[in-house]
């Protein structure tokens, strides 16, 4: 008999799913979910969570005035290692390009039928389909339909003769859910969970207006992005479409700089083999938050994840989490090199700067240098001064982190269309191959416009890790 109940008594401890429990009898044991430990994001670095006092760390070399810091605290991070490459980049063209192919192939227009599967390369021999886009498609041997869906995405130069990928057809357009806005009170689909303060009459008939972004591209094949703004309806409001040419501005090189002879580097920084591991520059915030969209598809198509399962984004840095990572979370460190040196005890530079009046190669460079030329932080992130400045997240004000929280501190404005120009800008931070000593610091604030391109700005993308990093002591 005793042991009937001993078995009896066990069987209460299993759930309906056969999983055992600890305890039971009545006692709170919780519900566990499934555990499933993402791989980790190739070629960057973990950023364990820390705190530290934002802002310059010395007084104001000109006035004498003491520094405004705030002490702010992050969240566990990954982080590149590199600034994003040409090669890197190139990645994300291809995709688009790759892409537009492809929905050629099955367009009639060209030949094409849905049918349509690349079973073959060019030489006959069987392929397997992957995901690596880096690499060229491998188009069995095309009927002359087929290649003409293939060759519709490159021109050649009318005066040149030079075959081009044709830029104005380098359009990605993506969606974007803004969670944040979702979860706001006075934005809640229920009227009566608008207002929780009891003596204040809910209206049950309240019109809240949602601003909205939607895009698409007009009969001339120009790209129209535009803000509407109309009655809350459903949470396909907080759905908003984007359509981003993501072609790097070339031209940057000479419009950045009068009568200089920068034509090489316009014709082939992007494109030559030589500048692969060079860093991206000619991309605005627009086509850097594309990338960083786009990645996160990438990622998830490519990493095998179980269904239904989501991820935290890549995305650009915010502008404390850029300056954290580049201090190593110390204070008084003005630069990634933790001293106040600009060259190494044997004479070597410790970043591509401009070293002095009109001297751009004191330091090996002329412009740009490979990404990893010199030594890392103590993070281990490369190249955080100097090479190229970077786009952040956060929208530029004066006053900078006095108006952001001190936990996870940011500060973010989508800008519509109309909005006034001046809305439009963005915080960068490193300075770049142009600059001198005082602009590559780690505490320097600077803007630009999100829309703007330049031969000296470049990102990384970092994404936050959830839930598994111990942080310092």
């Amino acid at each position: 008999m005793k042991k009937v109940l001993s078995i009896l008594g066990a069987a209460a401890l299993i759930t309906s799913c056969g999983s055992p429990l600890s305890g039971g009898g009545g006692e709170l044991t919780g519900a566990r979910t499934a555990s499933f430990n993402e791989p980790a994001p190739f070629g960057m670095i973990l950023i364990k969570r820390g705190s530290f006092e934002m802002g310059p760390s010395d007084k104001d070399s000109l006035w004498g005035t003491d520094p405004e810091t705030k002490g702010v605290s992050f969240d566990a991070f990954w982080m590149d290692e590199t600034e994003v490459t040409n090669a890197k980049y190139r990645q994300f063209l291809y995709y688009v390009r790759d892409s537009i192919i492809r929905e050629r192939l099955a367009d009639p227009a060209y030949g094409g039928n849905e049918l349509f599967k690349i079973t073959e390369d060019r030489y006959g021999e069987p392929v397997t389909p992957h995901l690596d886009w880096s690499r060229p498609i491998p188009w069995k041997r095309a009927t002359e339909d087929e290649q003409r869906a293939i060759e519709s995405v490159y021109y050649i130069h009318p005066i040149t003769g030079e075959k081009r990928l044709d830029e104005k057809q380098m359009n990605y357009r993506y969606e974007w859910y803004d969670h944040t806005a979702a979860a706001l009170r006075k934005n809640n689909l229920d009227p009566a969970a608008r207002q929780r303060n009891t003596d204040i009459k809910v209206d049950p008939n309240e019109v809240v207006m949602i601003s909205k972004d939607t895009a698409y591209i007009n009969d001339d094949g120009v790209i129209v992005n535009e803000t509407i703004t109309r009655p809350l309806s459903g949470y396909h409001d907080f759905l908003h479409t984007r359509i981003v040419n993501i072609y790097p501005d070339e031209t940057c090189w000479v419009n950045d700089f009068n009568n200089a002879y920068n034509e090489p580097y316009m014709r082939m920084y992007f494109t030559h083999a030589g500048y692969n591991d060079y860093p991206v520059v000619g991309v605005s915030w627009e086509q850097a938050t594309a990338f960083c969209v786009w990645r996160t598809n990438y990622f998830k198509e490519s990493a095998n994840l179980p269904a239904g399962y989501t991820i935290e984004p890549f995305r650009l840095p915010t502008e404390g989490e850029w300056e954290y990572a580049a201090r190593a979370g110390k204070n008084e460190n003005k630069y990634p090199w933790a001293t106040n040196d600009l060259q190494s005890s044997k004479g070597c530079f410790l970043g591509n700067f401009k070293p002095g009046n009109g001297n751009y190669t004191e330091d090996g460079h002329l412009i740009t240098s490979k990404v990893g030329s010199y030594s890392p932080n103590e993070f281990g992130l490369y190249d955080m001064a100097g090479n190229v400045a970077e786009w952040t997240s956060t929208t530029y004000s004066e006053s900078g982190p006095n108006q952001m929280n001190d936990m996870n501190p940011d500060l973010r404005y989508n800008a519509a269309k109309e909005d006034p120009y001046a809305m439009k800008k963005k915080v960068v931070r490193g300075g770049s191959w142009k600059d001198v000593s005082q602009f590559i610091r780690s505490d320097m604030r600077s803007m630009e416009y999100q829309n703007e391109t330049r031969s000296y700005i470049g990102f990384r993308c970092v994404r936050t890790q959830i839930g598994f990093s111990k942080g310092k002591k």
